[in-house]
């Protein structure tokens, strides 16, 4: 079953989703260099809690951190460790909250100085999906124009769109239905309803498209090694339009601010 929300429980899932924003905008002010995926998830963890929110991530299935932090050819689900991020690194950075009751879940991808302008063209397209992917949530259409919208969008320029994992609906629990496919026909799928709350998550690679899972079970990879970038954005389908409930703004405000990162 598909769940409708009203305009007071999406505007409460608008405050965890808000909070995301800001917790990955703490999270980068810590980029740089040398700095550990396990140094960064440390900041995370405590932040969200200090915002008397639950890092809903901990413990989902297993998952053993507050972050999954994916650099380069990771596309997903990376797992915060001893990995050093590096100068000309792309990391994509997906964390999920919640907050009396309520779940927000976002991503974002960072560039490191000295990135090439393969992986800024990369980044920039993938961003550039998601909205035109956010466009298409308006009522009378259907989940396929949104799937197709993206797809049609990334492979006009030569990227690969991930088919084994992708976007859901997100209210009470983290992954609830339907399922957001970045890849479809457009006019198939659920028709869009007023109070419906998706998360859309492009998850898109500079080389083929295959993927394959290390062996923690977790990791997702390109399986030519190509990067990959990932943004997501929790969005309400209503009656008058789509509402993007999560944030970028924090994020890219703290961005101009790190010297050690671009602003793509």
């Amino acid at each position: 079953m598909i769940n409708l929300r009203t305009h007071s429980e999406i505007e409460s899932l608008r405050k965890s989703a808000l909070l995301v924003g800001s917790t990955l905008a703490e999270v980068a002010k810590k980029i740089k260099p040398g700095v550990t995926t396990a140094h960064l998830d440390k900041i995370a963890e405590e932040f969200i809690r200090d915002n008397n929110a639950i890092p809903v991530f901990k413990g989902y299935y297993g998952y053993p951190a507050s972050l999954c932090i994916s650099i380069n050819e990771v596309v997903v689900h990376g797992i915060p460790g001893n990995r050093e991020i590096k100068e000309g690194d792309i990391v994509s950075i997906d964390c999920g909250t919640e907050l009396n009751g309520w779940v927000g879940d976002s991503a974002y991808t960072f560039a490191l100085n000295g990135v090439s302008e393969e992986a800024q063209k990369l980044m920039k397209v993938t961003k550039e999906s998601l909205l035109i992917g956010i466009e298409q949530c308006i009522l009378g259409n259907r989940l396929g124009d949104l799937s197709y919208a993206i797809q049609s969008y990334c492979e006009k320029h030569g990227y690969g769109v991930v088919r084994e994992l992708c976007g859901h609906g997100v209210g009470r629990k983290m992954h609830e239905k339907p399922e957001v496919p970045n890849y479809g026909k457009a006019g198939n799928g659920v028709k869009f309803k007023d109070g419906m709350i998706i998360a859309i998550e492009p998850m898109i690679t500079m080389g083929d498209r295959a993927v394959v899972f290390e062996r923690d079970g977790w990791t997702c990879r390109t399986k030519d090694f190509s990067y990959a970038a990932h943004y997501e954005h929790d969005v309400a389908i209503t009656k008058d339009g789509p509402q993007i409930l999560s944030s970028f703004e924090e994020i890219e405000n703290t961005i101009k601010q790190n010297n050690n990162l671009v602003l793509v």
